[in-house]
């Protein structure tokens, strides 16, 4: 059984369940280019059944949208030509065969068709670029004769296209620079003519008088640049060692001077004792406004003790009254009191204190009873003065006016400054001055040349007996100090340190400075 030339095989040529496509047309051409332009009907002699027929363009395989293999494929083979005689023993095999053992599974449902890419957007063309403009042809100077054409034709300016008209022409030498004759002296500048003036403007009237001729030069310059000044040279400066310069320091006032001392660590608790065996001489004053003095300038530590046998008045005139206690309940307590330490110790003594208005000092006050002088003896004087060490820095006592009593004995004993007390009248200078004489005999004459005398002016003015008390004292203490008169004090009411006049502050300010400046450290 023969083919027909472009007859399709009957079933599937490839396979996949695709009509086989007719022969193409360039196929038909050929054979009959072949066959010498023989038709189909008479076979070429010289064909050899034993050769295969010429390979035939197949098209490419493509899977079908079917839900895939749905059985046993037919044989696929060439398809034959007519011109060919067919060989009754040549039988066409099929290229593919289904294996009888593979069955189509029912559950499988087919692979998904392939979805088609989009087709690719075309590239635009390329704009064709505009021709390029012709040069622009410079007209010629005037005066000078055009430059003949060079060249294939009449044109006055060659073409760049040239070399394509008929062969290669050799490159035309440089054009001559327009400003060549400018360099050999050769050019000469060309005179135009004046223009004429325009006609005048209607309405206005003509100009007939032209501007005045400038005849006046510019002045020339005379002067001339100034000269270059060099810059100088710099030395590099000598470096010399550096001098020390001891300057002395600007004069301190003496009130600053005397706030400086009382500001100072003195080594440990002071004991001034206040002494006069005469009353009426200003100890008790004496003892409240040197330690008021002390307080403001240090701000604590500071204490005043009545210690007068004979019904001192220091609680009355200083601190204010907030309980009645006195040193007569103090040492009752005394033996409960000595064994406390640090802050315990201050707040179980504070209870046994009164204080001043402003709080720069404590008072301890004496016993108003005359018969307290008798429990008042040398050793209980000690644990007192050894307890008030221990709480304060500064420790002012106003002593009694009995010399003989082991009391008073005790405090010059244990007192480190001494200051005698008295004011400008001959009997209390006498009496002070006796009192120097008994320390020297009983031992304390250090005490006695170290003291100082402290002269209170009850009234105001200066007398001659105050100068000669001064100059006598300064023979026989170590400094003398004068405080001046104050009628806050004319009253002996109680003492207000803030209440009293400024004059009488600064001079209790030396004064404190002096008994307490042998201890500054």
């Amino acid at each position: 059984m023969g083919w027909g030339r472009g007859e399709a095989l009957d079933g599937s040529e490839t396979g996949w369940g695709r009509q086989a496509e007719p022969a193409p047309r360039w196929r038909a051409l050929l054979d009959r280019a072949r066959l010498g332009g023989r038709g189909a009907e008479h076979p070429d002699a010289d064909h050899r059944p034993e050769e295969p027929p010429p390979p035939t363009q197949e098209p490419l395989p493509r899977r079908g949208a079917g839900t895939g293999w749905t059985g046993r494929a037919q044989a696929v083979a060439h398809p034959a030509d007519a011109s060919f005689d067919a060989d009754p023993a040549y039988r066409v095999e099929a290229t593919y065969r289904v294996e009888p053992a593979y069955r189509v599974d029912p559950r499988y449902g087919g692979e998904p068709a392939y979805r088609a890419e989009p087709a690719y957007r075309a590239e635009p063309e390329p704009r064709a670029e505009p021709s390029w403009r012709a040069e622009p042809v410079h007209p010629p100077e005037p005066g000078y004769p055009e430059p003949q054409a060079r060249g294939r034709g009449t044109a006055s300016v060659e073409s760049r296209y040239a070399l394509l008209d008929g062969g290669y022409q050799p490159d035309p030498p440089p054009a001559e620079s327009r400003y060549a004759l400018l360099d050999r002296g050769r050019y000469r500048p060309e005179t135009h003519p004046a223009p004429e003036p325009a006609p005048p403007a209607p309405g206005y009237p003509a100009q007939t008088e032209a501007y005045p001729a400038q005849t006046e030069a510019y002045p020339a310059q005379t002067e001339a640049y100034p000269a270059r000044i060099e810059p100088a040279r710099i030395e590099p400066a000598r470096i010399e060692p550096a001098r020390v310069e001891w300057r002395a320091p600007e004069p301190e006032t003496e009130l600053e001077r005397a706030a400086g001392v009382l500001r100072r660590e003195l080594g440990g608790p002071r004991v001034l004792a206040f002494a006069n065996p005469k009353g009426g001489v200003h100890k008790t004053t004496a003892t409240v406004l040197a330690a008021a003095t002390v307080g403001s300038i240090r701000g604590r530590g500071v204490l005043a003790w009545d210690d007068n046998e004979l019904r001192g008045t220091l609680g009355l005139r200083a601190g204010s009254a907030r309980h009645a206690r006195t040193i007569r309940h103090l040492i009752h307590d005394l033996a409960q009191i000595e064994i406390l330490e640090g802050a315990t110790l201050l707040e179980h003594l504070d209870d046994y204190l009164r204080h001043a208005s402003d709080g720069s000092y404590d008072v301890l006050a004496g016993e108003e009873s005359p018969r307290f002088a008798q429990r008042l003896d040398q050793f209980t004087v000690k644990r007192v003065l050894e307890l008030l060490r221990r709480t304060h820095d500064v420790v002012c006592v106003d002593t009694g006016n009995n010399v003989e009593s082991p009391n008073w004995r005790t405090v010059m004993q244990a007192a480190d400054q001494l200051v005698v007390t008295t004011v400008p009248r001959e009997d209390a200078a006498f009496s002070a001055d006796w009192m120097l004489d008994l320390l020297h005999e009983e031992g304390m004459g250090e005490l006695a040349d170290n003291a100082v005398t402290l002269i209170s002016c009850p009234t105001p003015g200066r007398t001659a007996l105050q100068d000669d008390l001064e100059r006598h004292f300064a023979t026989r203490t170590r400094a003398v100090a004068v405080v001046p008169y104050d009628p806050a004090l004319e009253t002996g009411s109680s003492i207000e340190y803030h209440q009293l006049q400024a004059e009488t502050r600064q001079g209790w300010l030396k004064a404190a400075s002096v008994m307490l400046e042998p201890f500054g450290r």
